[in-house]
């Protein structure tokens, strides 16, 4: 943002600050709200229609994203003479090439073009952030690491907490910048989880369905039931998984809502545009009514989406009711991610625990609940 702001003064100038998601860009001390620490108050203006800041000279800084990968489109047209991408590694290698072609100038202006990222190891741009910027030292490409050490503004030993309850991998990523491991199988251990025959009667709830990618190919849907307790301990309570026909996972769905009970909130994977608002909505009203329902829009690959809940798995802080699902259940866990290994039950899994923890826009209400059937 320091960097964006460096031509203000020049008539014409443009930059363009990006994130992956929309909603990225909007959360509490993220870019547009440190922009209006820095900037309200000032000479400049903001149109949020534009999502743009306006400068006394003409220049501008706008806020932007390329949630899908057609979305670098959004810029066809546009010029810019810096941009800035956070979290680079959320981005594919073609929306960051695609958007270099944005960056141009008039002929004798005498200020440079220029692109600048930050990023942490991992996601699904890794590889080539580490390629293009980490592996070869281009001094044209210049790379600088940066630590814990390297903020002092940062209350490190709350961040260091909060680093040691994740994974392996991604505590190796965060807290030492490693862009030399990687997720392998290995990210869910067995004897990480406790088999129990009873839980607590004050848990609160969700049920998670993550949706095939297609029926009758190998594909299922799942659906993972989850509790956390007042003392933020995890339950697995039930894994159950269908194959087939939209019909038939409807028909399924609807089962075992009625034998969760209405208590039990419900979450749905949500895919992407207005298809997904659309089947969201029709189980809201049509087919899941009385119950509490809502859709959850993943961001990032699956391993990110299931490394929080390996973090917790590591800490011994899950449990699972005993059931003749629990096998099937711990085999799948221990392979992930392997490739051609089913893992929809860790997507389902990994869903619910976002939305229990509060890391979506799902952030329904506590529910006290007796012990569930299940279903196995």
């Amino acid at each position: 943002m320091m960097g964006a702001l460096q031509y203000v003064h020049v008539p014409g100038y443009s930059a363009l600050l990006l994130r992956r998601a929309y909603g990225d860009l909007i959360l509490a001390d993220a870019m547009m709200d440190r922009a209006r620490q820095w900037w309200g108050g000032t000479a400049a203006t903001w149109r949020d229609s534009e999502k743009t800041w306006h400068f006394p000279s003409g220049a501008k800084v706008t806020f932007g994203y390329c949630d899908h990968e057609a979305d670098k489109y959004r810029y066809q047209g546009a010029a810019f003479q810096y941009l800035g991408v956070d979290e680079a590694t959320q981005f594919s290698e073609s929306q960051y090439l695609y958007l270099l072609s944005r960056l141009r100038r008039l002929e004798g202006s005498d200020v440079p073009v220029r692109a600048r990222l930050a990023s942490n190891p991992g996601g699904v741009g890794h590889e080539w952030v580490k390629a293009r910027f980490v592996k070869p030292g281009d001094p044209e490409r210049p790379f600088i690491p940066a630590f814990i050490q390297d903020n002092p503004s940062l209350d490190g030993s709350d961040y260091m907490l909060s680093l040691n309850q994740l994974d392996p991998v991604t505590r190796m990523q965060l807290l030492h910048g490693s862009w030399d491991v990687q997720a392998e199988a290995g990210m869910f251990k067995r004897e990480w989880f406790r088999v129990v025959d009873d839980v607590p009667n004050n848990l609160r709830l969700v049920r998670y369905w993550d949706w095939a990618a297609s029926a009758n190919h190998g594909d299922w849907t799942a659906g993972a039931l989850l509790g956390i307790s007042p003392d933020k301990r995890l339950w697995i309570l039930d894994v159950h998984r269908v194959q087939g026909d939209p019909a038939t996972v409807q028909r399924t769905i609807q089962a075992i809502a009625s034998q969760d009970g209405r208590h039990v909130e419900i979450g749905i994977e949500q895919e992407r545009g207005s298809a997904g608002l659309i089947a969201i909505e029709y189980y809201q009203r049509e087919l899941l009514q009385g119950y509490r329902v809502r859709g959850n829009r993943c961001t990032g690959d699956k391993v990110t989406r299931a490394a929080p809940l390996s973090g917790q798995a590591e800490i011994g802080n899950i449990a699972m009711l005993r059931g003749s699902w629990n096998r099937e259940v711990l085999d799948e866990l221990q392979a992930f991610p392997t490739k051609g290994v089913p893992d929809d039950r860790v997507d389902a899994l990994s869903g619910a625990f976002q939305l229990l923890s509060g890391g979506s826009r799902f952030t329904p209400g506590f529910a006290t609940a007796a012990r569930p059937t299940g279903v196995a």
